[in-house]
Formats: C-alpha cells, sequence, structure tokens
C-alpha cells in the first residue's frame, strides 16, 4: 500500500528533507541542519512544521454538539464557539483510542482533529466527514512564532491561545488555531492545498526555520506531552496518564465514564505517568525497564536526548505510590542509569509566550 504524501511534499523535498513513513504518510522527520539544530531553533525562535498528517473530521449541522458531548470525554460546555479543545475518544473501559482537538469552528461546525492513523476510528464513532485530503497543516511553534507569522499575516498571529478564528492569505480563506505541540506557544494553520505550499514559503520567508518529526519528539517530550501509542493507548486511561482534567465529570454520560467513576472510587490508578531524569547524555528508549531495589517496576514509554537540558530523560509509568524526588533505574540495554522520578514538563516555555498546550 503507498504511503500518503503532505500537499507540501514537493517543499520538503526541495529543502533535503530526510522523509519516512510515519503513520501511512510520508513525512520529513528532519532536515539538514538536523534535529537538535531545528529543537533548539524552536525553543530560542520559531519553527514550523508540517503536519499535514493529521486528520479533519467535519462534524456539523443540528445535533453535532451532542454528538460530540456523548463521545468525547472532556466538556465543550467548558469552551463556546471561536474555542479550541484538547480532549479524548474513549473505549468502554476507560482507555484512550485517541487524543484529539477540536476546532469549533462556529455555531453548528465543529474540525475534529485525531492523530494520523486514528482518522478512520473516530469517524466510526463520531461521524462527519473526513476533509484530511483538503487542506495542509502548517504549525509555526516557539517565543518567536506570533512576530514570524505577523510578516505573513497580523490576523493569524492575533488568534488567542486555543482560539480558532478564520484569516486571509492572498485571498484565500483559511483557518488558525492558538495550539501546538512542543511546549512553546504558537499558531496551526489550516490551508487548502492549492495555497499550501506558498502560505509554507511566506513563513520561511518570514524567518521561521523548518523542523521535521524529529524534533517535533524531543520537544513535546520535553514538555511532558503524551504520544498517543506511548503515554496513552486503549489500555491505558486518562487517569493513569495525568490527564484526569480532560474528564469531564460534571456533564452526561459518555463513552468510558462507567470505567473511570470506578477506578476514582477504588482511591485512582494503580500506576501513573512520571518523569525520569538522568544525569548522563546517552537517552532512554522506549521499552527500557525501570528499577526500584533492583526489582523491575515499570518500563520507559518515551525516552530520547534532551538538547535542552543535554541529558536523557524519559516518560515511564510507575506504581503510583513511586513519590517525585525519588531515584530509580533505567535498564539502559544492560547498562543500569539512574534517574530521579520527577513531574513533567522538564523544560517550561519561553516567559514571553503564551501558554503552552495542556
Amino acid at each position: 500500500m503507498s504511503l500518503r504524501t503532505s500537499p507540501l511534499s514537493s517543499a520538503h523535498e526541495a529543502l533535503g528533507a530526510r522523509l519516512v513513513d510515519f503513520g501511512g504518510w510520508e513525512m520529513p522527520l528532519s532536515y539538514p541542519s538536523g534535529t537538535v539544530a531545528e529543537h533548539l531553533a524552536c525553543r530560542r525562535s520559531a519553527a514550523v512544521f508540517d503536519v499535514s498528517h493529521l486528520g479533519t473530521v467535519r462534524v456539523e449541522g443540528p445535533g453535532s454538539f451532542e454528538v460530540l458531548q456523548g463521545e468525547l470525554s472532556n466538556d465543550l460546555r467548558k469552551i463556546a464557539p471561536g474555542r479550541a479543545q484538547y480532549t479524548h475518544l474513549l473505549n468502554d473501559e476507560g482507555g484512550v483510542l485517541d487524543d484529539i482537538i477540536v476546532w469549533w469552528v462556529s455555531d453548528d461546525r465543529f474540525d475534529v482533529m485525531p492523530n494520523a492513523s486514528n482518522t478512520d476510528r473516530v469517524v466510526s464513532r463520531i461521524g462527519g466527514t473526513d476533509v484530511t485530503t483538503e487542506r495542509a497543516v502548517i504549525a509555526v511553534q516557539g517565543p518567536g512564532a506570533r512576530e514570524i507569522v505577523a510578516r505573513v499575516s497580523e490576523e493569524a498571529a492575533r488568534v488567542p491561545h486555543f482560539g480558532v478564528s478564520g484569516f486571509d492569505f492572498g485571498g484565500v480563506p483559511c483557518l488558525v488555531a492558538g495550539t501546538g505541540y512542543a511546549g512553546e506557544d504558537g499558531v496551526e494553520c489550516a490551508v487548502p492545498v492549492d495555497a499550501a505550499v506558498s502560505l509554507w514559503q511566506a513563513i520561511l520567508d518570514a524567518g521561521a526555520t523548518p523542523a521535521g518529526l524529529g524534533a517535533r519528539d524531543t520537544l513535546r517530550l520535553e514538555a511532558g506531552l503524551p504520544l498517543h501509542g506511548h503515554e496513552l493507548a486503549p489500555d491505558i486511561t486518562p487517569l493513569e496518564a495525568g490527564l484526569g482534567w480532560v474528564v469531564g465529570w460534571n456533564k452526561e454520560a459518555f463513552t468510558g465514564r462507567q470505567a473511570l467513576d470506578i477506578i476514582r472510587q477504588r482511591g485512582g490508578p494503580a500506576r501513573r505517568l512520571a518523569g525520569l531524569l538522568t544525569d548522563q547524555r546517552r537517552p532512554p528508549r522506549e521499552g527500557d525497564p525501570v528499577l526500584a531495589e533492583g526489582r523491575t517496576v515499570g518500563s520507559v514509554t518515551s525516552g530520547n536526548y534532551s538538547p535542552v537540558l543535554e541529558r536523557g530523560i524519559a516518560l515511564a509509568f510507575v506504581p503510583s505510590s513511586t513519590p517525585n524526588g525519588e531515584t530509580v533505574e533505567i535498564d539502559l540495554r544492560g547498562q543500569p542509569t539512574a534517574a530521579e522520578v520527577v513531574k513533567p514538563p522538564f523544560h517550561r516555555m519561553h516567559p514571553s509566550s503564551g501558554a503552552a498546550r495542556p
């Protein structure tokens, strides 16, 4: 089966990007400058990412609000048209089938943004129309993101944190949301396919550094943000992942609610997601065992080298009784390495930025 391609594929090839298979899409892993340089560009100024592999499922018309309220974990009554919300699609056991951003575009239109490989699963639950192929999504992230975007569109740069609004680019109507996945302020622009390369180039010309999936992963890990298939999965609940705030406890019944209620009644989950901070540069990797007093108590779900901290960091599930500040060991492929249990994030964004994605 052939890979799906982004509307920006030709632009990535022209920049010398290293392209890889990600969720059935051919996407840039990195550019010639390398992942570390791209990561630091985002932390210090601004980077631009192609995230067109994310799905867009348009749910619109009468009853759309009620459908989403009954299927998604968060409570849409907390927001209103012109706002975005982070939420989960759960199974009956309370496990996370996908984590999603909902753009509430207008009174009866919602653009639901699933992960790359989960779009069909989401459509089967909430209905709607898959319009992924009609647009590209370009994310500009970093403390200088809004300044750079303003050189292209002042209208897009003004979107509030977790706001959603329209903007005009060369006569083409586009959408922008004040969301992202780097632990920095920034925006994500949904642009019709025919205008995608022009907008991408305009953002590069305005001063953003192109960055690929490699930097996107190290950035989100430093920010302590979960990745579906790692910190979130059908056998992992929002409560285990430390994301109880994504559950609308005050709203009507939704899929998975009963299972989560039972976990709370029992005093909470038996395991929790924690950060692990090592004192060496060698990175932990997914699957590395976590040991306490010589006994395996968990495993790494995501691990890498932190370009900002210049040491290895990881996320891992550990027993809920494990306190922050405790020292454990990570078995790095046969080499036991001490790590401190910490509360993520490992990096907090630049003070000049707005709030990062929770």
